[in-house]
């Protein structure tokens, strides 16, 4: 089981494509030049959740820092519904001039595995440009709990007695696909229970209701620091400066990672040069006072990479969701 979900596998993935990417044949120089004003407008930005979450608060700072760099307006759209995908088709079906971008999350890649069908493919029709933000999950517990350790949850998941619940922000988040790999991992007798945002789900485990849950560490880490809830492990390959107290999954079961991302992405067909700007643009930006900043005030860690660092991390996330979706028998309903 442990190289089933092997990361291994997926890195040596995303180096091919890395390599792949960076040789191909560069734009010829009229090409170029034709691009070479833009933007000569304002960008739309979508974001394919409603106001206040995660989502929304990065693509709206990542907008005010992409405004500076550009020198043109950067207008946020909120077009959120059906787990991403109205949004998400929204840019697919958009001009391939660079004036319309998507900030999606790893929803993006999980939807076409779990869904019987999404209108759009991901790599035909949309190019990543970089990603924003790559954070791990906490797993925790309520305070009460009498699982103190990982090794506490994984053997109460073997005895034999009953299922234990864990919650996530819904069906198809990245809480609920680690939830799920854990499930695979540790072959643990564990049920999904789905609620509608984080907020609920952190609200029913504070008080018991659920045992366990993945979230992001803006969703906990207040909880925790507050000894309302207990971090059991983190998905990353390391600790976090977080939260150094609380060991990683890996340390318990090894080659275990799980990051929820963001990622900025354009129309297919969008011009080489104009993916250059915006890529420049976002390393700019994540590298500005205001940016670090903000997200650091919302426990969110930047992420730069390069277009092909980006393509070959989208290509390595897409297969390894989809084999925890075809091992687990994930439905949509």
């Amino acid at each position: 089981m442990f190289k089933a979900y092997s990361r291994a596998a997926c890195r040596r993935a995303f180096l091919a494509a890395a390599v792949s990417a960076a040789a191909a044949t560069a734009l010829p120089a009229a090409a170029m030049a034709a691009d070479a004003g833009y933007p000569e407008r304002a960008v739309t930005l979508v974001l394919a959740y409603p106001p206040g979450g995660g989502v929304d608060f990065v693509g709206r700072l990542l907008a005010r820092q992409l405004e500076a760099e550009l020198g043109q307006t950067v207008v946020v759209e909120n077009r959120p519904g059906a787990g991403s995908i109205i949004g998400t088709n929204a840019v697919t079906r958009a001009k391939g001039d660079g004036y319309t971008l998507l900030l999606a999350d790893p929803a993006l890649v999980i939807n076409p595995s779990l869904m019987a069908s999404v209108p759009y493919d991901v790599k035909r029709d949309l190019v990543p440009i970089s990603t924003v933000t790559k954070s791990p999950l906490v797993l925790a517990v309520p305070v009460t709990s009498r699982l103190r350790t990982l090794a506490d949850l994984l053997a109460a998941g073997k005895s034999g007695g009953p299922s234990l619940n864990f919650a996530s922000a819904g069906l198809g988040t990245t809480p609920h696909m680690a939830g799920e790999l854990l499930k695979l991992r540790a072959q643990g007798n564990f049920t999904h229970i789905p609620y509608k945002g984080s907020g609920p789900a952190m609200t029913d485990l504070i008080s018991g209701q659920v045992d366990f849950a993945f979230a992001t560490m803006p969703a906990t880490t207040p909880y925790i620091r507050q000894d309302r809830l207990r971090g059991l492990a983190v998905t990353g390959a390391g600790r976090s400066a977080s939260l150094p107290d609380v060991p990683t999954v890996a340390e318990t079961l090894p080659d275990f990672e799980v990051y929820f991302w963001t990622a900025l992405f354009a129309p297919g067909k969008t011009p080489e040069p104009v993916l250059e700007k915006l890529n420049a643009a976002v390393k700019s930006a994540l590298a500005s006072d205001a940016m670090k900043s903000g997200l650091e005030r919302a426990g969110e860690t930047a992420s730069y990479m390069t277009l092909a660092e980006t393509a070959a991390f989208v290509d390595a996330e897409a297969a390894m969701w989809k084999k925890v979706v075809s091992d687990g028998n994930i439905k949509a309903d």
